[in-house]
């Protein structure tokens, strides 16, 4: 399997990885196959062998927990692991009471098997990795409950505190919560689980990351894969962020989740390295962006970089947290013509507060270029081409930013182009069908949409097969060879 990272250590961040050898953008840097698997924190029920949602518990015949049927109980993940524990213990899966704390010890529970089964593996890779116990225990709440759900339920419900003691259940709960990765199964159906993967934790976190990372759907392998060209000894950074959030956010989630304080060059700069993700409007004059005095302390003092306003830290962290509240509010939304309405309210609200190219603008913008030409009312064919427009023009917004804070061969970028092309598309068909455009003109404008096809496609052929990346990739291919074929025979404006 692949593996390119040289890993090194410091007084700084620990263990970090430089890549062993020149690599192109898209190709890979690491294969690795999970140490464990399983339910997330808080999770909807779900099956054992696949995790696809499911609405009421169907249970394995020899454990009595939740599972699709009779191909998912003789899954690996579950047959050879926490099938077996249950089934001796008389332990059975309550379908009557809340799902979540019943399945957060899965993941636990097979690693602490695994460990038994592979001792090498732990103790070269597992046993290196952080498990911020002294930080976590802080959290009053939450131990408390990890110990009910997982150590007390294993040790004691589960009959196994002769195998596992409580130190050892603690710390591997602990590096789960750390150095988790999500995995996204390529089933629509499916939910997203957590899958420990011992060295794709060594790369440091940046909130400007030169990698991404892949899940096979048949073993759970991870692809991790630079975003950009590498040179040999360039250090592999990914980022644990959302990447449009503002640095006050970005700073908040990693200190309350990962325990650490990013202090990277896009967290240290005011403007977040000319994007301005965090600049906000100043409301005593009419050009001036009030920007923080020290972006690496939350309490500084805001100050217009045009006059003498400014607002306490305390005042911008109460903006930024009502306006979380209203983008998770519009989360919980069904797709459809509501959602896409509301979404543009919520826009129109904070208008005069935040900069246009905002982070938080950037992630309705996102969302909106998401549901126009979707749902009802605002199908591509209904959408005029002001609204065409406008969906382009959000396109573009985002786009500018990746280029600065998540560069190259991303997800996001290939999905981005995709929606976008298919504005400039629209727009130039009306324009052709209006006669309003030369045919050299007319096609300048497909063979642009051509280019923005070509780069969705090569961005996302790169997901596993069957996942809705893969398949969006080669409709892009599907609609080049037509829209080339369709040039090649046109040699004058149609009647």
């Amino acid at each position: 399997m692949c593996n390119l990272l040289d890993v090194r250590t410091n007084d700084k961040v620990g263990r970090y990885a430089n890549v062993s050898q020149d690599v192109r953008a898209g190709e890979s840097v690491l294969h690795e196959l999970p140490f464990a698997i399983g339910p997330k924190l808080d999770s909807p029920l779900c099956c054992l062998g696949c995790y696809t949602y499911l609405e009421e518990a169907t249970l394995c015949e020899t454990c009595r927990w939740p599972v699709c049927g009779a191909d998912c109980s003789q899954k690996t993940w579950h047959k050879d692991y926490e099938c077996r524990i249950f089934a001796d213990s008389k332990i059975s899966f309550n379908p009557d009471a809340e799902p979540g704390p019943q399945l957060e010890c899965i993941p636990i529970l097979r690693a602490l098997l695994e460990k038994e089964r592979n001792p090498g593996r732990w103790e070269a890779e597992v046993t290196p990795m952080v498990d911020h116990n002294k930080l976590r225990m802080a959290n009053e709440k939450l131990w408390e409950a990890e110990g009910t759900n997982i150590v007390n339920f294993l040790r004691e419900r589960c009959r196994l505190a002769d195998r596992f003691s409580e130190d050892l259940i603690r710390r591997i709960c602990g590096i789960f919560e750390v150095n988790a990765f999500e995995v996204v199964s390529t089933n629509p159906m499916a939910v997203s689980v957590r899958g420990l993967y011992p060295k794709g934790g060594i790369p440091s976190h940046s909130c400007v990351s030169n990698t991404t990372y892949s899940i096979l759907p048949d073993n759970y392998m991870m692809v991790m894969r630079a975003t950009v060209d590498l040179k040999k000894g360039s250090e592999i950074l990914c980022t644990y962020t959302t990447i449009l959030d503002p640095t006050m956010i970005r700073r908040w989630y990693l200190k309350r989740a990962k325990y650490f304080d990013c202090d990277c060059a896009r967290c240290k700069d005011p403007k977040e390295l000319g994007t301005h993700l965090s600049s906000i409007k100043c409301p005593a004059c009419d050009n001036g962006l009030i920007l923080s005095s020290d972006p690496l302390d939350k309490s500084a003092e805001w100050k217009c970089d045009h006059c003498d306003k400014t607002l306490p830290g305390e005042t911008v962290q109460r903006l930024y947290f009502a306006i979380r509240t209203d983008l998770s509010q519009l989360e919980e939304l069904e797709i459809g013509p509501i959602k896409l309405e509301m979404t543009e309210k919520v826009l129109r609200k904070y208008r005069s507060s935040l900069h246009p190219r905002h982070g938080f603008n950037l992630a309705l913008m996102h969302s909106l270029v998401d549901l126009y030409g979707k749902v009802d009312g605002y199908t591509v064919d209904m959408l005029p081409d002001i609204l065409l427009e406008r969906k382009a023009e959000f396109a573009q917004n985002i786009l500018d930013a990746l280029d600065i804070v998540k560069p190259g061969m991303t997800r996001m970028r290939g999905r981005i182009l995709f929606e976008q092309h298919v504005c400039y598309l629209m727009m130039a068909r009306t324009q052709l069908q209006l006669r309003v455009v030369t045919l050299e003109k007319f096609k300048e404008q497909i063979n642009k949409v051509i280019a923005m096809l070509e780069e969705t496609a090569r961005i996302l052929e790169v997901e596993p097969e069957g996942s809705a990346d893969r398949m969006m990739a080669q409709s892009a291919r599907g609609s080049i060879a037509e829209l080339q074929a369709s040039l090649d025979n046109m040699t004058e404006l149609p009647e």
